[in-house]
């Protein structure tokens, strides 16, 4: 019994020294913003600011007084031999949890006629991305944020009539 006693204490000891040291262990870091990416757009010329994920958020002046909303993410993607990076940028947000058949089609009509980039839905957002090389230069980088912003904006205008991105 003695021995039962000792095992069942020593064992509840390790786990409440498990316990404290899960609980004082350091928060995860926050993610850094990619320097190869400010690097360009400063070279570019581009205004931005670094949102909480890392990711670059820049508005852009469109024709017509318009603005629009590109986001050029930090994180890089791998797939095989690729390094992705991803702009996004949103056009169009739906008031429930699915887009309408129509709204649907219309996006994927849109990306069938797109040079660069389509759309997807993230949660109740369609955003307008575009996929390139992550260490693509300054000037691709460039023609990728354009794209995004023009799609974007011109799926906006042309759904909503408002410029709210």
């Amino acid at each position: 019994m003695k021995r039962t006693l000792t095992l069942g204490l020593l064992l509840a000891l390790a786990g409440a020294a498990t316990a404290s040291a899960a609980t004082s262990a350091p928060a995860a870091e926050a993610p850094k913003a990619d320097p190869a990416v400010g690097r360009h757009l400063d070279k570019l010329g581009f205004k931005y600011e670094v949102d909480e994920d890392g990711d670059y958020r820049m508005v852009f002046e469109l024709a017509d007084d318009r603005s629009q909303l590109v986001y050029v993410r930090s994180a890089v993607e791998d797939f095989g031999q690729h390094h992705v990076r991803e702009i996004w940028s949103p056009g169009f947000q739906v008031e429930g949890d699915t887009f309408t058949a129509a709204v649907a089609n219309r996006l994927l009509e849109a990306s069938n006629t797109a040079k660069l980039g389509g759309w997807v839905k993230q949660n109740k957002t369609a955003m307008f991305v575009v996929k390139i090389d992550a260490d693509a230069t300054a000037e691709a980088l460039s023609d990728a944020i354009d794209a995004a912003s023009r799609s974007a904006d011109a799926i906006e205008l042309e759904l909503t009539g408002k410029d709210d991105y």
